[in-house]
């Protein structure tokens, strides 16, 4: 199954849960910050996410939406 997903990154504040906890290592900081200062975490898209849902699960922030195909 293939999956990918879309975070919020004005409500993201770059815990990096969903960075630690990817098992595909999808996920990464950006270079860049949103309004509030952060380095929000990104969908790196050169990865294959497995749409295992687990980077949303444990995201505090509740800002990562997953979709499966």
């Amino acid at each position: 199954m293939k999956g990918k997903i879309v975070i919020d990154k004005e409500f993201c504040k770059g815990c990096q849960f969903c960075i630690a906890f990817c098992p595909k290592k999808a996920v990464q900081i950006s270079a860049k910050r949103n309004t509030k200062g952060y380095a929000y975490a990104e969908y790196d898209k050169t990865k294959k996410c497995s749409g295992c849902a687990t980077c949303a699960l444990v995201c505090p922030e509740a800002t990562i939406e997953v979709y499966r195909e």
